[in-house]
């Protein structure tokens, strides 16, 4: 499947590394987005920066640009908006189309898709800024019981995102999540260890890589810990073949129900009490730093962070092509 020989640098053209953005990701996008460009280039690739916070995308097609490797990541870049602008510029790009990029930002929705058809995801409640009262938000641990993890449904990269281990933390958590978004997303949190899992490819021949089990300080995967630590642990194998067999099933429903293409790295929950996998969230624009999953994955099934690259590169299409 991620056969690299008929692949041709030069031919790929001249190929837009889109990273930057404007949204509360902007400093991970940076990182992903310089790996991603000095990967290409020491290919052969003809690959060249291009932030859209600085130009417009009409300069994709003004500047003959053939290719789009899409290294943003959150609002305007992951929700399907880029997306949408380069199907209109007719500029072939990696990953999922618009509408797949859409649902998967949006926590609720990739929610509400899931269980419509069985798949395990943690009990939650969606809240908009005006259902936030004090006694709303007091009552929540009633319903999810404690601890609830309080989400702003249309970030990543843990921005906003807090544990309310009581009730007095509840509203300092909702205060922080308004921040970023003006409907939050309340979560049971499961207990376990947090996995996760990336695909890469297209419907029946999308295949998930090995799972990763992650092991951040305290328990705690914050930004700290995903980005900037190097004392969280990612660990492969910690799973019984079975369990890991069991993951990968549900991780390939999930991505297919939602549309996804190209790539894509779902993250989830292991409960302790019953070894029961909960999904969390799918990630359409996985990171590509060097504390990024996606990369250690691929490397364990013989696929290195610039063959993984290209590999992604050359599949970049249009949703009116797919």
């Amino acid at each position: 499947m991620f056969d690299l020989s008929s692949i041709d640098p030069r031919a790929l053209g001249k190929v837009a590394v889109m990273f930057g953005g404007t949204s509360a990701e902007r400093p991970v996008s940076l990182m992903s987005g310089a790996g991603v460009l000095a990967a290409l280039q020491s290919l052969g690739v003809d690959a060249q920066a291009f932030d859209p916070a600085e130009r417009p995308l009409q300069a994709l097609k003004d500047e003959g640009f053939t290719r789009a490797f899409i290294a943003l990541h959150g609002r305007g870049g992951e929700d399907g908006t880029v997306q949408g602008a380069l199907e209109w510029l007719g500029i072939p790009y990696t990953g999922s189309g618009v509408a797949a990029s859409a649902m998967a930002m949006d926590k609720t929705t990739t929610k509400r898709i899931w269980l419509a058809e069985g798949l395990s995801t943690p009990p939650h409640l969606a809240l908009s800024r005006a259902e936030l009262t004090r006694e709303r938000i007091r009552a929540i641990p009633d319903t999810l019981g404690l601890p609830v993890m309080v989400k702003p449904p249309h970030e990543g990269s843990s921005i906003g995102i807090s544990k309310a281990k009581g009730y007095s933390d509840m509203q300092g958590a909702v205060d922080l999540a308004l921040q970023y978004d003006d409907e939050l997303l309340f979560e049971t949190c499961i207990d376990g260890p947090e996995l996760t899992c990336a695909v890469l490819g297209d419907g029946p021949a999308a295949q998930a890589l090995p799972v990763v089990e992650i092991r951040a300080v305290g328990g705690e995967y914050n930004f700290e810990n995903k980005y900037i630590s190097d004392a969280t642990e990612y660990v492969f194998g910690s799973l019984t073949a079975t369990l890991e067999a069991e993951v990968q099933a549900l991780v390939l429903k999930a991505y297919r129900l939602l549309g996804c293409r190209g790539w894509g790295r779902a993250d989830l929950m292991l409960r302790r009490s019953d070894q029961k996998p909960f999904l969390l969230e799918m990630n359409t624009s996985p990171g590509m730093t060097s504390h990024s999953l996606v990369p250690k994955a691929a490397a364990q099934v013989g696929l290195p962070y610039p063959s993984l690259c290209l590999w992604l590169l050359a599949q970049a299409r249009l949703d009116s092509r797919a």
